[in-house]
This record gives structure tokens, C-alpha cells and sequence, in this order.
């Protein structure tokens, strides 16, 4: 049996926490940042704010005393926003044991630093290190939907730790040693969902949506692979399958923010409504120009989202500027 500590009790830490819970064979801990979060958890055994409908079984111990949380965890399951993780793991950092495997399930760039999470966690600590990412809605995980996501890590050995401890009868898990492309893929995916968002509050049509999806994939693995990912990764489910899903679905937060961005909303206004609840991409777009303008990489979709995001332009106006560029071969 192994000890799984969960840090970060948002919607997907919960959701991870009732899978691992339903597969059986580990002892369980869900850490919150938040005490009051943590006391409703335990008074209620349901998480209201971020994943309400679900009950917790009672096995899963909550709390908000990181140092407990994690004392004797064989795998710390990092599941914190991703401008937190770097806070996280350093405050963590002294206690751990050099055994201890951390596993990534927060999809991001660092916003000052433009570097990936596994990035972050090496410049902190030499623990040993595994990502996770792919096509998961949270409510869909915690209903036991059936899900497939990839586990990558630079060792064979260790990715295949991760997939033996967390697949299930509703979680298949494949493995990748290239954890770059698997990384960026998770993180660049959510600048390409409220590039989406906005052409459906926009009401533009389906051509216009599976236009910018497709474009938006080839730009995703143009930075990918100048950053050392591999092409055919973008082409697997931390690449093509996450962006089809967060583009797509209902459930997507960052597509919703566009849809809400396309509809003339300002941005300081949405993510108020949204209630604690994180949208990466409105901070990866920013670290992705910076990532691309240090390997001289072309972002147009990225460029035009950070101008609607962080310069008030016109959603219609970086529409019709995307139409008007130079044609060129695809």
C-alpha cells in the first residue's frame, strides 16, 4: 500500500483523490491551503466551493497542515495552481525524503520565469519527478467516466510507477519519456481554449472553431519541438486530446472565460465570477510569448489572445488580423 498525499483540495485534487479512492490499495491524504476548506471537507464530506455532488469517502484524511500531510507519503500528487507550485515545493523542500516521488497534475507555465512545472520543481529540489496531463475533466474523473491520460517522466522505471499507482477500471494511464512535450502540450493547450471561447461568444460558426483548433495545435508543437518535445507527443493526448476537449467542452474554464471575453465581458470581471477557480491560460499566455520570443518561435493565436487578455484590444479586431496575415503554406 502507498501513502498519496494530495496537495491542492481545488476540483481536480478532489476529483484524483475520489479515483485513487475507488481503485483501493493506498492510504489517502488531501491537503487544502485553506483551514475552513479543509473543516468543511471533514464536517461535510463534500467539496461545495469546487466539486459539489460528490461525497468523499471517509478514508480520505483532509487537512490543512502541509507538514503532516506529506510526512511518510511515498508520492506527493502536486495539483496546486500552477503560480503556487513554486511556494509549495519550496516550503516542503527541507522536510523531504530524497525517495519521495513528486508527480505534477497542474497544468502551467511559471508566469515570471516561463518555466514548465517539472522545471520548477528541479530548480527547488532533486527529487525524483513525473507529470501528468491529458484529456480530464474533473467531474468526469470523480463520476469514474472512462478516462485516458499519459504519465511521463525522463526514466521509463518511473513513469511506470506512476501508471501502475493510479490506473484504474476508469483511468488508463500511458507513459511518455518526453516530459517537455507532454508539459507544454497541458499548458499551451488552455491559450488555445480561450482563443476558442472567444470565437464561440463571437457566435463565428464550427469552420471558424476547427480552423483555430487546427492552427492552434501546429503552433503548440512549433514551441513544443523548438523546446526539445518531440512532434509526434503534440500528436497523443497531452497534445491533440487535451486541446480537443478544452476547446470543445462545456466544462472547460478557460474556453468558458473566452466565450465570456467574446461576448464584450472584461477580463477583471470574469475571473471574479469564477470564485476562486484558477484559468491557467490567462496567465500561461503571457510565460508562452515569452518561451516563444526566446527560440524565435511565431505565435500568432497566442499573440492575439495576450492583446484581447492584457492590452484591451477588440476580440473582432484580433479576428480579423489573424484573416489578414501574409499567406503561406500550412
Amino acid at each position: 500500500m502507498s501513502r498519496i498525499a494530495i496537495l491542492g483540495a481545488g476540483a481536480w485534487g478532489t476529483a484524483l483523490a475520489l479515483s485513487l479512492a475507488r481503485r483501493g490499495g493506498h492510504e489517502i491524504v488531501l491537503w487544502s491551503h485553506s483551514a475552513p476548506l479543509a473543516e468543511q471537507l471533514n464536517d461535510v464530506g463534500e467539496n461545495l466551493p469546487y466539486l459539489p455532488g460528490f461525497t468523499l469517502p471517509a478514508d480520505i484524511l483532509v487537512t490543512s497542515d502541509l507538514p503532516g500531510a506529506i510526512f511518510e507519503a511515498d508520492i506527493l500528487l502536486c495539483v496546486t495552481p500552477s503560480q503556487y507550485l513554486r511556494g509549495v515545493i519550496s516550503h516542503i523542500a527541507p522536510l523531504l525524503t530524497r525517495d519521495q516521488i513528486i508527480v505534477i497534475a497542474s497544468k502551467g507555465l511559471e508566469e515570471a520565469t516561463f518555466l514548465r512545472m517539472s522545471q520548477v520543481v528541479a530548480s527547488v529540489t532533486n527529487n525524483p519527478c513525473a507529470v501528468l496531463s491529458g484529456p480530464s475533466f474533473a467531474q468526469e474523473v470523480a463520476l469514474g467516466y472512462p478516462t485516458a491520460i499519459v504519465a511521463a517522466a525522463s526514466t521509463s522505471a518511473l513513469a511506470q510507477i506512476i501508471q501502475r499507482e493510479f490506473s484504474s477500471p476508469t483511468l488508463r494511464i500511458y507513459t511518455n519519456d518526453d516530459v517537455t512535450g507532454v508539459e507544454l502540450g497541458g499548458a499551451l493547450k488552455n491559450v488555445i481554449a480561450l482563443s476558442s471561447g472567444v470565437v464561440h461568444g463571437l457566435n463565428l460558426g464550427h469552420n471558424s472553431a476547427a480552423g483555430l483548433i487546427t492552427r492552434g495545435i501546429a503552433e503548440i508543437t512549433r514551441l513544443s519541438v523548438a523546446c526539445g518535445g518531440r512532434r509526434q507527443t503534440l500528436a497523443g493526448l497531452s497534445g491533440v486530446g487535451d486541446l480537443i476537449l478544452t476547446c470543445t467542452g462545456n466544462l472547460s474554464r478557460n474556453r468558458s472565460v473566452g466565450i465570456e471575453l467574446g461576448k464584450g465581458r472584461h477580463l477583471p470581471e470574469i475571473l471574479a465570477g469564477l470564485n476562486g477557480k484558477v484559468a491557467e491560460g490567462v496567465q500561461s499566455t503571457v510565460a508562452a510569448l515569452g518561451l516563444a520570443a526566446r527560440y524565435g518561435v511565431e505565435m500568432p493565436i497566442t499573440e492575439q489572445m495576450d492583446a484581447i487578455l492584457h492590452h484591451n484590444k477588440s476580440p473582432k479586431d484580433a479576428i480579423r488580423d489573424l484573416m489578414a496575415r501574409p499567406g503561406r503554406d500550412e
